[in-house]
């Protein structure tokens, strides 16, 4: 069998396992296909054709593993996205930036051409003067205030460093919108879940979406191809929060925001949740991805806009209710 040897970090998570299913159906020519993760993969779970082997991202021992696996290509999903009750800063620092840094020094040390790292239009940072549409040159300004968008922020500081200092290890950044799909379940779907949604005074909250397959499809020609670069990946077209209301059924609880600030502020004092006044912010000023780059460089045309994988997503509510 032809094609690169891939490595997938984070295989185990929720696009993780679905690019390791694509590839153990042959859906890219790959010569053989590694799924790295740091939970174990019970044997009953694992699919034919694919090496699995368990690894933290920040082991020192991950050059080892590279050397013996003798991968060309590396998909680097692992990150912390959904943090556990027991999570903390610095724990979640040290796997999405030290356990990225780690992967890079293993990639050059071993020799390997590619890197396919999944970033995110959160490294753009939730900001009152982010233009209407964020193309991949505006800056990265990821809120020291948001963990994760802050950490991949970071990381693709990092990145653009190693581009300069180790021209050899070709890059591809996906920097990814609001994932949707038939699965799909995280902190944004659980706000969609909520029996009114919240929206802000003067505010219209846009949400871009893009279908998880459509995620899928972008690390496939990542990996089959030669192109190189950074990449926005979104659906066409957004959704405001009153437009997926009214998709769902529901209607808004509209807040000004100073008053959610304060609630959110004496809530999470309180220990009642775990969001602080900062969401305010994340709700406020959505970063909407532009995806004419990914389309006309990179090739690929998502397959649902950012309102057909939402319904996509909404039908499967309803099948699952």
């Amino acid at each position: 069998m032809s094609g690169p040897s891939v490595l997938v970090t984070g295989a185990g998570g929720y696009l993780g396992s679905q690019l390791i299913a694509a590839l153990a159906a042959g859906t890219a020519q790959v010569s053989r296909v590694v799924a790295a993760d740091v939970r174990e993969v019970p044997a009953e779970k694992r699919l034919a054709g694919v090496d699995y082997v368990q690894a933290d991202v920040r082991s020192p021992a991950l050059i080892e593993l590279f050397d013996r696996c003798k991968v060309d290509t590396v998909v680097h999903l692992a990150s912390i996205v959904t943090p556990g009750k027991d999570s903390n800063r610095q724990f979640e620092y040290s796997v999405d930036v030290q356990g990225t840094e780690n992967v890079l020094i293993a990639c050059t040390t071993t020799g390997v051409k590619k890197i396919v790292v999944s970033s995110s239009g959160a490294a753009y940072g939730y900001h009152a003067d982010n233009p209407a549409w964020l193309t991949e040159d505006c800056p990265l300004r990821g809120n020291e205030a948001f963990a994760y968008a802050h950490h991949k922020r970071l990381v693709e500081e990092m990145l653009a460093r190693w581009r300069t200092e180790h021209p050899a290890l070709k890059q591809v950044v996906f920097r990814i919108g609001t994932i949707l799909g038939e699965t799909v379940r995280n902190q944004i779907t659980a706000l969609f879940e909520k029996p009114r949604l919240i929206a802000l005074r003067g505010a219209d909250s846009p949400f871009v979406f893009i279908w998880d397959q459509d995620v899928v499809g972008c690390l496939l020609r990542a990996i089959e191809t030669d192109k190189t670069g950074i990449y926005n990946v979104a659906g066409d077209g957004v959704l405001t929060i009153h437009e997926i209301a009214a998709k769902l059924g529901k209607r808004c609880l509209v807040l000004s925001p100073g008053l959610l600030r304060l609630a959110l502020r004496l809530l999470k004092s309180l220990g009642l949740t775990q969001y602080g006044p900062e969401q305010v912010d994340f709700l406020r000023y959505r970063p909407v991805l532009d995806n004419s780059r990914l389309k006309n460089e990179f090739g690929y045309v998502p397959r649902l806009s950012s309102a057909q994988v939402f319904d996509l997503y909404r039908k499967s509510l309803q099948h699952g209710a």
